[in-house]
């Protein structure tokens, strides 16, 4: 039987990039002739930022759309024909689980179409505040009911309570799981916003978190979240295909906003969230270069990066943006694989 859930991970990879990348012409042709493009602020608050990206003006976001609309069909199509035709084979293929794959499902899809709402004000120049898009304070509120609501699931509906730290063992921490899971949420989804910068990037690192979790689902028996992943995972890669500079899309908010969210609540589901700050490495350096660049200009007066998050940084010194990103890359496998052996040696010992 375990050789059966290998061949529908590695079935359900395959075959959501050949869709993804077959459907991506047909997405990209009616984002071009909407004219739903990226909007570079040049208000003169991010000089740097404004020059670097100026070239970027008009390609098309909402690219996101692409990955999490090929979760959301296969996952409804497979438990609907599960449902309908009477083989058993189909049956299997079906991967719409209550305990492992519909919450994080939930979740990608509010905070997706949450995010493709921004994307639009975006694009059209229109925003909560008189800008493009939401505002930094409001995604945060987004991503914290979001987050209170995913917890609430967890502590009331699954009794969790226990949270997992590799090598010392689970500890009872009782209401605490709350605090704790809207803080992880939070900060994953944020961080894998603020990621969302140049070609490939994101795309990249997510790819490579969701496998690394993947692995860990499996390892832990839960197949259908396994599955979950390896959609994203084959998704992300079709995605990828047009991404990579000069990109023909972006992920947009619709993208980032939903598989950070989405990554947070797989972390929590396996009970491996620490290990976040491995497999997620690239997410919280460039979140961490935000807030030391926020708190530096309110503290010293002054800023330490040229431009924050730290990747804008990389291209204010001159660094080429394919160098930045393959770079990038490198750096999150070698997290995610470091992530993977502490996991891997904390059940053996």
């Amino acid at each position: 039987m375990l050789e059966f859930y290998i061949v529908k991970i590695l079935f359900f990879f395959a075959l959501a990039f050949v869709f993804a990348v077959s459907i991506a012409p047909i997405l990209t042709h009616y984002l071009y002739k909407y004219k739903l493009g990226k909007k570079i602020r040049n208000n003169g608050a991010t000089p740097i930022f404004s020059e670097l990206h100026a070239h970027k003006e008009g390609t098309p976001t909402m690219g996101g759309v692409l990955v999490w609309g090929t979760l959301v069909i296969f996952i409804v199509l497979f438990s609907l024909l599960a449902n309908v035709l009477p083989w058993e084979i189909i049956k299997h293929l079906d991967f719409l689980s209550r305990s492992e794959t519909l919450l994080p499902l939930g979740a990608l899809v509010i905070t997706a179409l949450i995010g493709l709402f921004d994307d639009w004000l975006d694009v059209r120049g229109k925003g909560v505040l008189g800008g493009g898009g939401l505002k930094l304070r409001h995604r945060l509120l987004i991503y914290m009911l979001i987050a209170i609501f995913g917890a609430m699931w967890f502590y009331f509906k699954l009794d969790w309570t226990v949270f997992h730290v590799p090598f010392l063992g689970n500890f009872e921490i009782g209401a605490w799981y709350i605090p704790v899971f809207i803080f992880i949420i939070v900060a994953t989804s944020f961080s894998v916003n603020e990621t969302d910068g140049l070609d490939g990037l994101a795309g990249g690192t997510l790819l490579i978190s969701f496998a690394a979790y993947g692995v860990i689902a499996f390892s832990l028996g839960r197949y259908e979240l396994a599955t979950f992943c390896s959609v994203i995972i084959g998704a992300l890669l079709a995605f990828l295909w047009f991404n990579i500079p000069p990109a023909r899309f972006y992920l947009g908010d619709t993208g980032s906003m939903s598989l950070g969210v989405t990554l947070g609540i797989i972390a929590m589901l396996t009970n491996n969230s620490l290990l976040l700050i491995f497999i997620g490495l690239i997410f919280i350096l460039e979140s961490l270069s935000v807030i030391i660049q926020v708190l530096s200009k309110k503290i010293r007066g002054r800023k330490i990066f040229l431009s924050a998050p730290i990747h804008h940084h990389f291209q204010a010194v001159g660094w080429p943006e394919a160098k930045i990103v393959m770079r990038s890359w490198v750096v999150a496998a070698i997290g995610a694989a470091i992530g993977l052996i502490i996991f891997l040696l904390d059940r053996k010992f």
